[in-house]
């Protein structure tokens, strides 16, 4: 498994490069912004897009989803990319942004809920709903691989207040994340990456959740 990243947008979203090696298919999660440079960057990196995965609908995450497929498009015609997204959050997860995107007119949008899992040739992605950012938000786990977007930052937790958020389901979906069983390394969808084991010590939104 191969794992990069690439800082994109206003906001300075993570957007992830997530591959399978052997075979150079891969998911983009967060295509945030700057589609058409994201997709030379995957070219030289010698990966093929297959999904693109969206963590929520916020327009940080989504808003080089259209520019992005229309270069992939290009590059590979005759594959059709899926762009998955919980339900709740299409055609957008509303909000009091200045700036808006929405994932209407995306062609082959398809939409993943609690438990679904997707496979990218050997590597197994599994959807973990993790609503409070958005109604919408999820958690991509992958072999020991969180991708928590905007739930569990390192040191914090995602915004709850916007439209669909809630505090309650926030601290309810951290405490879901804190209790999975081992150590993952996290990857969230701003700022640095952390680890579960980090963040259950020391976070202390997840501390909070885990005791009530």
């Amino acid at each position: 498994m191969d794992i990069k990243y690439f800082v994109v947008g206003p906001v300075m979203t993570n957007c992830y490069l997530l591959a399978d090696e052997k075979t150079k298919q891969a998911a983009l999660i967060d295509p945030g912004d700057r589609g058409a440079r994201l997709a030379a960057q995957i070219r030289s990196a010698g990966y093929e897009v297959t999904m693109i995965l969206l963590t929520h609908g916020h327009f940080d995450h989504i808003g080089g989803v259209q520019e992005l497929l229309g270069a992939l498009k290009r590059e590979q015609p005759e594959r059709e990319i899926p762009v998955y997204i919980h339900p709740s959050d299409y055609p957008v997860a509303p909000a009091s942004f200045a700036r808006e995107a929405t994932l209407e007119g995306v062609e082959n949008v398809r939409f993943y809920k609690d438990g679904d899992t997707l496979q990218l040739s050997d590597l197994t992605i599994e959807v973990i709903e993790t609503p409070g950012h958005t109604k919408g938000g999820v958690t991509l786990k992958v072999g020991d691989a969180l991708f928590t977007g905007d739930t569990l930052f390192a040191g914090s937790c995602g915004r709850t207040d916007f439209p669909t958020s809630s505090d309650e389901e926030m601290m309810a979906s951290l405490k879901k994340l804190a209790q999975l069983e081992g150590d993952f390394r996290v990857f969230p969808g701003h700022e640095g990456f952390s680890t579960l084991e980090q963040e259950r010590r020391s976070n202390p939104y997840v501390r909070y959740a885990l005791a009530h």
